[in-house]
């Protein structure tokens, strides 16, 4: 395996290393590349010469991320907006968005191309998000992706429930026992014969690059024994940061008690994997209702920046460095302010954050601090004793540099 945790510290050592190590091609989650295109322009970094083609995939590619990308590199390095399950060996479809007009701002969605060789794409007729039958829909009408092909699974071992519901007989192929993969997407030919991603026909989201099952959280949650009703969000209210939002009505009302973030958190920790963690939760009186009765989940606010609800309570900042650390996490977070105790995570942090917290610790601090103490330290106290202890080892370093070998006869008073 190539890469290697040193790599990750920033995008810099990325692609330092991919220069070391004469790398030509990549293939990138989405929200990594979206992160990457940001720091070449914001810190103007150097592109490794050989490296020629990028594959992305796994999430939406913003279009203007393209169009950062273009106005930085031009079309001198390939790249590719790649869609594909692992019911369909990964990749399924590919798009050069080099065959998108120059300016790309105004463009909605970054199609996810057309069928790889071996696969097939069906955009079948589907209704009220149910397939409704095995016809394909007229070209620009929203329809279920369906894939076949050489690359499509037989089904999920041990599961034939869940094999008879993804898994159809493939009325399009003349091989006897093929299969069709409802891949639960929702998209739409365009009239350059590429796909263009909608959305998903059920519940499940991406975020990271990780499946989503939006319900299997709500009912998480509805087991808290403080919780009366639960709704949980994928929402992007600023490009490129896709967050899980969970919504809390308390049985106690509001005024009595506000369930704390933390401690649903440690109690959905015990259920739930880490990429179904919500990273804000907001308590309501009430979810919002439609006429019909049903959750109005557009109605449903977006977080503010007010510091949550934690289990430790608020204290400020004292020391330079815990003011320091303190800023950068309001600055990464989007939040107004941030104590000395308060934990990185249960502020609404992730690991994808981690890279941007280091390169703002190297600008206001200069120390390179190792992205092991960034996931070990996750409160401010912690992290700003790290960020003390390289200083005084930078300026220990430098003084050693000024009086030879460093030792305190280097520095006397000539006898």
């Amino acid at each position: 395996m190539l890469r290697s945790a040193e790599m990750l510290r920033s995008s810099a050592d990325f692609l330092a290393a991919c220069q070391a190590l004469r790398i030509t091609l990549l293939d990138l989650p989405t929200a990594y590349w979206h992160g990457l295109v940001a720091d070449l322009a914001d810190q103007d970094l150097a592109w490794p010469p050989a490296l020629t083609r990028v594959i992305v995939g796994g999430e939406r590619v913003l279009p203007e991320r393209v169009a950062a990308w273009r106005r930085r590199l031009g079309d001198g390095v390939r790249l590719w907006n790649t869609y594909g399950p692992t019911e369909s060996t990964v990749t399924a479809t590919l798009f050069d968005p080099a065959s998108l007009p120059d300016r790309v701002d105004g463009v909605r969605e970054v199609p996810i191309g057309r069928p790889i060789a071996g696969t097939r794409a069906s955009v079948l007729d589907v209704r009220l998000g149910r397939l409704v039958r095995l016809e394909p829909a007229p070209a620009g009408v929203p329809g279920e992706l369906c894939l076949g092909g050489t690359g499509t699974a037989r089904g999920y071992l041990g599961r034939p429930g869940l094999t008879a519901e993804r898994f159809l007989p493939d009325p399009f192929s003349e091989i006897p026992g093929a299969r069709l993969y409802r891949t639960g997407d929702l998209v739409r030919w365009l009239p350059s014969g590429n796909l263009e991603f909608l959305g998903r026909t059920d519940r499940q989201v991406k975020i990271r690059g990780f499946r989503v099952e939006l319900g299997e959280i709500e009912a998480a949650l509805a087991e808290h024994p403080a919780v009366r009703e639960a709704a949980v969000l994928a929402r992007e209210d600023q490009p490129g940061d896709r967050r899980l939002v969970a919504y809390i009505v308390p049985i106690v009302p509001i005024s009595d008690r506000e369930a704390p973030v933390g401690e649903l958190r440690a109690f959905l920790k015990e259920r739930l994997p880490d990429h179904l963690m919500p990273s804000a939760f907001i308590t309501l009186a009430a979810l919002p209702l439609n006429a019909s009765g049903k959750i109005d989940r557009r109605a449903l606010p977006a977080p503010d920046a007010a510091r949550p609800s934690l289990a430790a309570a608020y204290v400020a900042p004292e020391t330079p460095a815990e003011e320091g650390v303190a800023a950068i996490w309001c600055e990464v977070l989007g939040i107004e302010r941030v104590g000395v105790h308060d934990d990185f995570y249960e502020l609404g942090g992730n690991s994808l954050l981690l890279p941007q917290v280091m390169h703002r610790l190297k600008r206001d601090f200069q120390v390179e601090v190792p992205l092991r103490s960034l996931a070990e330290e996750t409160t401010v106290a912690g992290l700003a004793l790290v960020v003390e202890e390289l200083m005084i080892e930078q300026i220990q370093r430098e003084l050693a540099l000024v009086g030879g070998d460093g030792n305190e006869e280097s520095f006397a008073e000539p006898g």
